[in-house]
């Protein structure tokens, strides 16, 4: 969803009527309202404003943003599963359900409790206080959803940021609306606006426009509603229904939409898209059609917001021509006779026959002109006859390097625009890397020749020096940052892992780069990061300096980076920005605008962070040490394992581990967002997805069929009992073996929920019982390397990345197949445990298994402790990086605890009370407690 904004940068002028003389007439209309030119006039001079939405952490709705993605599953009118749970007050599980929303990326809840047998009111109260309690969820905005006023203020009272309103309209007049505009204004929150008055709700341009035009001018001039605060819903209805009256309602929201946000300074336009193919439900090839259709216009017309419901969303210009003209007389009202021309045509495509696109393509591409082969196989990612075609257009050209500047570029730029549109995705572009890459190393050794004859070289977008940081090992993401940059004319120079500081700016001298990239997945990477842009000022570099990686955040970047570096500093957010942010710093005339909006949002960032009074206040470890988790020891016995001490797994078959896939961080690892299966149905994504996981499978049965990687783990249970926060560890006879330090939540929540610290599943040591905790290490990494230097020495990134991903997901199911069978066997505390992967995914298991360095435990140094007691590095062949990454990255190492009350949580700000105490626990020093808690202090300590 958040790449729809620039699907379709190019489109022809809408219409608000059906004839191109009733364009012009309403236009006319419009430019002579009083109002309307000033309008526009003082848009002109005024700077851009942006919708500032906020939870813990802001949300800036600015045009990089694109599509806001809005989680509904929070919402009991359009979830039975939320439905359920909330008339049935298991709100533990609906808060899981929140949870998942946003792990799943939304960006902003949607959280609706509008239902005859639920009171809606007490409802919504009580959760929105329990998800703010629950700092993963809590970090995003809210949209509180109710067709009932007292529900939605009921809920504004909750919000601890800036939320959302959904909605308000003149429907029942403006006295009301006022009396909600100005509750909503001082609550501080924005407002879905619906364009519906008195008469009802809006059907054509003329009364879309009419309604949220006056809806605009009451708010912003009579109760000074912030206008960026407004979001417009004009209303989507189906089209080709049969009625006529219904055949212009497609170009009534298109064009209603342009006019809104050309007349209606800094409002955003939303609407349900699937509501314009309704009258085709049940045939999802003609319906993605349509929506593809629509959304080619009326994105192209402003709007910014939406949801695609059904269908995959297929690329505009691959539509069939004879499908594409007939949806377009539709969804532009061109013909009389256009809905019977579609229907004509319709049951072709109900079943995804050839008509649709696909085996009569496949044939003819191969009859077409040589450049224009090559750029099929480049944007198809086609790679069976590349040499060949190669080989022809070298033959044809004067230089091998035309080739490379021609018709390569130009293919290449067309998968640049289509992937910058949000028509392609990662999976697709990493495919026509491999192409490109192909291609080029086919024609190399002639241009070698050509540059030893003349001393000629090829032109360059830029060249970019990339390292992973000193150590930290993991590059996946990395790499698929440098196939992007090279699929837009970019030199990528990479590193590698564990780079040393020193080691990259040597590089970027020695290769005269014009920037930097650096890379990181775990926290200590954001440490080195930091040493980096200090060491890259104290030399004096001048190149802009890009900051990437899972930890990494544009608040850390603004806060502990950027003040170190005088030159351009930039966070990138994920692949699909990376382009475009390279292209800014590179191009002169571009670099000044767009650092002086960086250096603006990282400067609100750090004046937002001079003073956290405004941050919901932590309790003091005291208070939450009383509030700790009751283990209710007087009753609960805790289980002896069958199994105690280590044991080791050499060589685990890797076909019993497959079974215990989780697929979903495999989709989002390649920026395909969705929780799987459902991906593969997804309005947006789903077409690519199940091209993806059709070359997963494919890749995973080489895998264990010719045994490329080797799953080895070891796992420990000990003799174990909690002193304080800690978590005192003895062998067999009682001896000492280790002490586990562990941090406590200091959040403010309700009496009833604890502040969680891992030793509370451990019984304490006064409390008369025997408890036991268990560790492990497992890796499905070993044998990786050979196989990745094989793919790249056949330039074949998708591959390398492809194995690395699978290596990953195969290490994560080894982690989840031992707990399974620890549980029923070895511990056996659950010995008729019967779950499906399902359950374990949704980790509906008795007992937990955190990893230190993640949100329970964030101290990645507990990694030295664990991996001491299970002598991991002999017994799994798994070594620690100085920084506690893992070798292979394919590995996963965590606690075992068989508490069944037990349960995963994030750990969230600690006060520095807390991290001296934790200091004194570890015997460390303050500075050094403070440098491995980082993300999660309370404070500054600089």
């Amino acid at each position: 969803m958040g790449r729809l904004r620039a699907l379709f940068p190019r489109f022809r002028a809408g219409r608000c009527g059906s004839r191109r003389d009733r364009v012009r007439a309403q236009h006319r209309r419009r430019a002579d309202r009083p109002g309307v030119q000033g309008l526009v006039m003082s848009d002109a001079r005024t700077p851009p404003r942006y919708t500032r939405l906020s939870g813990l952490e802001p949300l800036v709705v600015t045009p990089d943003l694109l599509f806001v993605n809005v989680g509904e599953r929070t919402n009991v009118t359009g979830s039975a599963q939320f439905r359920k749970l909330v008339k049935e007050e298991r709100y533990e599980e609906a808060v899981d359900v929140a949870r998942q929303q946003v792990a799943n990326g939304a960006q902003i809840l949607d959280v609706n409790m509008d239902e005859g047998l639920i009171d809606s009111e007490k409802a919504m109260t009580r959760f929105l206080n329990l998800i703010a309690s629950e700092p993963d969820i809590a970090r995003i905005p809210v949209m509180v959803d109710s067709s009932k006023w007292s529900v939605i203020e009921a809920g504004l009272k909750c919000l601890q940021g800036k939320g959302v309103v959904n909605s308000i309209s003149l429907k029942e007049g403006e006295a009301l609306f006022v009396e909600h505009a100005r509750k909503v204004l001082r609550y501080g929150a924005a407002a879905v606006v619906m364009a519906f008055d008195e008469v009802g709700q809006a059907d054509t341009c003329a009364r879309k426009v009419e309604i949220c035009t006056r809806a605009y001018r009451i708010l912003v001039d009579e109760v000074g509603f912030p206008p960026e605060d407004i979001i417009f819903d004009p209303n989507i209805f189906a089209v080709a229904t049969g009625i006529e009256e219904h055949d212009n309602y497609a170009v009534d929201f298109i064009e209603a939409t342009r006019i809104i946000k050309a007349t209606l300074p800094h409002c955003h336009v939303s609407g349900g898209v699937s509501n314009v193919s309704f009258s085709f439900r049940g045939n999802e090839p003609v319906r993605a059609a349509i929506h593809s259709v629509f959304l080619y216009h009326a994105i192209a017309a402003g709007m910014d917001m939406g949801i695609v419901n059904a269908g995959a969303l297929p690329i505009v210009d691959e539509l069939d021509p004879e499908l594409r003209e007939r949806v377009e007389d539709v969804v532009l009202n061109r013909r009389p006779d256009s809905t019977e021309r579609l229907l004509a045509i319709a049951d072709r495509y109900k079943k995804g026959g050839k008509d649709a696109g696909g085996d009569t393509r496949e044939e003819q591409w191969r009859s077409l002109p040589i450049e224009k082969r090559l750029a099929h196989a480049l944007v198809h990612g086609i790679d069976a006859h590349v040499d060949a075609d190669t080989e022809e257009a070298r033959l044809r050209s004067t230089r091998p390097l035309d080739v490379i500047e021609g018709p390569l570029m130009d293919g290449m730029n067309v998968v640049g625009d289509l992937f910058g549109a949000g028509k392609m995705f990662l999976p697709q572009v990493v495919k026509s890397a491999r192409v490109m890459k192909k291609a080029v190393a086919w024609l190399l050794p002639y241009i070698e020749a050509e540059k030893a004859r003349t001393g000629d070289a090829g032109k360059s977008n830029g060249k970019i020096i990339m390292a992973t940081v000193k150590g930290d090992v993991h590059d996946i993401g990395k790499n698929i940052v440098g196939v992007v940059l090279r699929c837009n004319n970019f030199d990528v120079v990479d590193l590698g892992v564990m780079v040393p500081a020193q080691k990259i700016l040597d590089a970027a001298r020695a290769e005269n780069a014009d920037m930097i990239g650096l890379s990181g997945l775990i926290t200590p990477s954001l440490d080195e990061m930091t040493h980096v842009a200090r060491e890259m000022q104290r030399q004096d570099f001048h190149l802009p300096l890009l900051i990437g990686g899972a930890t990494t955040s544009r608040a850390h970047t603004a806060l502990k980076i950027e003040p170190h570096y005088k030159a351009p500093t930039v966070w990138v957010k994920d692949a699909s920005r990376a382009v475009g942010v390279a292209q800014s710093l590179i191009s002169k005339d571009l670099v000044d605008a767009f650092m002086a909006k960086i250096r603006a949002e990282y400067g609100e960032i750090r004046e937002r962070h001079k003073d956290r009074s405004g941050a919901k206040k932590l309790v003091t470890l005291a208070k939450a040490r009383a509030q700790r988790f009751d283990g209710d020891w007087a009753n609960h016995v805790p289980p002896a394992p069958r199994k105690p001490g280590i044991t080791v797994l050499d060589d685990v078959p890797l076909a019993e581990l497959v079974p215990f896939i989780d697929w979903t961080p495999f989709f989002n690892a390649w920026e395909l967002a969705g929780r799987f299966p459902a991906i593969l149905d997804d309005a947006i994504v789903g077409t690519q997805a199940t091209e993806l996981y059709r070359d997963a499978r494919a890749m995973l049965d080489r895998i264990v069929a010719e045994k490329w990687l080797r799953a080895r783990g070891v796992f420990g249970l000990w003799r174990a009992n909690a002193v304080g926060d800690d978590v005192a560890v003895r062998d067999a006879d009682g001896a000492p073996l280790a002490t586990l330090h562990f941090l406590r939540q200091q959040a403010d929540k309700p009496v009833e929920r604890p502040d969680f610290c891992l030793a509370d599943f451990v019984a304490p040591a006064d409390s008369g019982r025997e408890d036991w905790v268990g560790g492990f290490a497992v890796t499905a990494g070993i044998g990786i390397d050979e196989h990745v230097a094989r793919f790249e020495r056949e330039h074949d990134d998708y591959s390398s990345i492809m194995l690395k991903a699978l290596a990953d997901r195969l290490a994560e199911a080894f982690a989840e197949y031992l707990h399974h069978r620890v549980r029923r066997e070895d511990w056996g505390y659950v010995p008729d445990e019967a779950l499906d992967n399902d359950a374990l995914i949704d980790e509906k298991y008795s007992g937990i298994r955190p990893a230190p360095g993640y949100p329970a435990c964030p101290d990645h140094t507990e990694k030295d402790t664990l991996f001491r007691l299970l002598d991991a590095t002999a017994n799994a062949g798994i070594s620690i990086t100085e920084s506690f990454a893992m070798l292979p990255t394919a590995a996963v190492s965590g606690w075992y605890f068989s508490h069944p009350r037990s349960q995963y949580f994030v750990l969230g700000r600690v006060t520095r009370e807390q991290v001296e105490d934790y200091a004194k626990r570890k015997g460390w020093s303050l500075a050094e407690a403070e440098r491995w808690l980082a993300p999660n202090l309370d404070y500054d300590p600089e």
